[in-house]
């Protein structure tokens, strides 16, 4: 069984273009889809498509859309009633695959939803393989609260991940010396954040096939306690560095057509690859399939197991001397 957990769960709406967004400009859209999202919500689709045992906790009243969509994608689900309504976001993709997302902050969270969500997932937690922690928090639950998780579910016998950013991706950090998650899924954004890098000197790096910055900066999160750094560079793959070594994967050619769900998807085929007792280059290349095809989908479609060709993907150790 994998439980996701999502505090703030969302309706994505993707609309598409079939000329470059202009700021100011009247557009035509090609088409629009509708989908439960939230970042754990994707990751338990994704798997839940590879005939995997999930669950997604979500906070939602009993009469919130994103359970009625829930049940139609065939999602298994325990939600925490709250008293708003999910929020949608909405995401504006171009023809060359240009992302431009609009989130909402989320409906505000009162003390005894928080209490009762934490509760869930730790009950949910139970018997679970892993436990996949993802996305923002809404507006009421405080940013420590990942770290407090992680640090409760020290005590079970579950993997946990976790994929957050801002705040929450911080005060996560801070407390690696204590209780810290097998991995953790920062793109290169996050983690130029996490340790006093550039975020575009990164990005510059890993495009033009330099490596070093990125497994340098990742080094740093596992010196403090981190077990398992995965990190999304895009187009450039993704590079998974942990006390044994590091890896980078390159994905093969795509036609970019959404990035909603990518970076969800990768980290679900980190984690079907997990279960299945794949070594770590195995696990990175797993994740990296299921990020390229998510990537070349419309929409937030996310990959079937038909679609995941592990061989495309490359992936090589990297030498001591970029690390």
């Amino acid at each position: 069984m994998i439980v996701t957990v999502t505090p703030n769960p969302s309706i994505d709406r993707t609309v598409t273009l079939g000329t470059p967004l202009t700021r100011g400009a009247v557009h035509r859209i090609g088409s629009v889809t509708n989908e439960p999202g939230g970042k754990g919500v994707n990751v338990a689709r994704a798997l839940g498509l590879a005939g995997l045992d999930t669950i997604a906790v979500l906070p939602a009243s009993d009469a919130d859309l994103i359970l009625a969509a829930l049940r139609a994608a065939g999602v298994p689900f325990r939600n925490v009633p709250i008293r708003g309504q999910v929020r949608t976001n909405l995401a504006i993709t171009e023809s060359d695959g240009t992302t431009t997302k609009l989130n909402e902050p989320g409906a505000p969270f009162e003390a005894a939803a928080l209490q009762e969500l934490t509760h869930t997932v730790l009950q949910a937690a139970q018997g679970a393989s892993w436990v996949v922690l993802s996305g923002s928090l809404p507006p009421g639950i405080p940013v420590h609260w990942y770290a407090d998780m992680v640090a409760a579910l020290s005590d079970y016998d579950c993997h946990v991940a976790v994929d957050t950013s801002d705040a929450p991706l911080a005060a996560l950090a801070a407390g690696f010396g204590t209780a810290a998650p097998d991995v953790i899924k920062p793109n290169a954004e996050e983690l130029a954040g996490l340790t006093g890098h550039s975020a575009a000197e990164l990005e510059s790096a890993a495009a033009q096939g330099d490596t070093g910055p990125v497994v340098a900066a990742a080094r740093q999160l596992i010196d403090r306690g981190a077990a398992a750094v995965l990190v999304t560079l895009g187009a450039a793959g993704a590079v998974l560095v942990d006390g044994d070594g590091s890896w980078l994967a390159t994905p093969p050619p795509i036609v970019p057509r959404s990035t909603v769900g990518a970076g969800d998807s990768s980290l679900a085929g980190y984690v079907r690859a997990a279960l299945e007792g794949a070594p770590p280059a195995q696990r990175l290349q797993m994740a990296v399939a299921y990020g390229s095809v998510a990537a070349a989908l419309p929409g937030s479609a996310l990959p079937a197991p038909s679609q995941i060709n592990t061989e495309a993907v490359a992936v090589r150790s990297l030498s001591p001397s970029a690390a």
